[in-house]
């Protein structure tokens, strides 16, 4: 197992690709914090780890409230007694808008889900792991984290800060046996996509050169992997999971 004896932390696990991710990490051994805002999914996700054998708890985190991202990493530290890794996961999408029509107060607000929240998370998540002796943490970024596009102002640049968070933080923590890195989706087959898109999967795919779009179990395994001891020289990669969209030019 490539997590066995490991604690590990997953925010908006209450469903896509939190929910898959908590569930793989629990499959290869590590006891899970599961978080999100709704206590029902949450601990449907906990009852399914705890069937399969696995050990879970669930703590109600809004992740752009402070101290609740205290209180998920107290209570890894409370329940199993140590944090090893941790998938700073969640995220909204925001509308198209052109730049010069944007709400502001919309735009902040986004940021501080989708950016804001991982910085908060690896805060405290960071003094955790350090007395611990080392960790792994993986960043949810986006392959819009690696490219752009039209109207996407607000979600683009708060996916390319996460990218440049992660490279400094995985240069700050190398020689303290910290890894961070980040996982760039592709479409990826979750209620956010079927939201997105009006359930119109093969349209989702249409950009994909694999000609389709991934499944969530496809995002947890790589993260479960750059969270273990198998990805141990690998630090600062924001790694697309995206069917080969990022090998096109233009």
């Amino acid at each position: 197992m490539m997590l066995q004896g490991k604690v590990g932390v997953v925010t908006g696990a209450g469903a896509g690709l939190g929910l898959a991710t908590a569930i793989a990490m629990a499959r290869e051994g590590a006891a899970v914090v599961v978080t999100g805002r709704d206590p029902a999914a949450g601990g449907a996700v906990v009852a399914e780890i705890q069937e399969q054998g696995g050990r879970a708890v669930f703590e109600t985190v809004d992740v752009i409230d402070e101290e609740a991202i205290q209180r998920m990493v107290a209570r890894a530290l409370s329940e199993f007694g140590s944090l090893d890794v941790a998938y700073n996961n969640a995220g909204i999408e925001s509308p198209a808008c052109p730049v010069q029509d944007l709400d502001m107060a919309a735009v902040k607000a986004a940021y501080d889900i989708n950016l804001f929240s991982i910085l908060e998370c690896m805060k405290y998540e960071i003094p955790a792991m350090l007395e611990g002796g080392g960790g792994a943490i993986v960043n949810a970024t986006s392959v819009w984290g690696l490219n752009a596009g039209a109207e996407r102002a607000t979600y683009i640049s708060a996916k390319h800060a996460i990218s440049g968070l992660t490279k400094s933080a995985a240069l700050e923590l190398a020689k303290k046996n910290i890894r961070v890195n980040a996982v760039a989706p592709g479409p990826i087959l979750t209620p956010m996509l079927l939201r997105d898109w009006q359930g119109d999967v093969e349209k989702a795919a249409g950009g994909v050169p694999m000609g389709r779009v991934g499944e969530a179990n496809e995002v947890a395994e790589a993260v479960v992997w750059l969270c273990s001891d198998r990805a141990s020289y690998i630090t600062g990669h924001v790694l697309p999971i995206d069917g080969g969209m990022m090998c096109k030019v233009g």
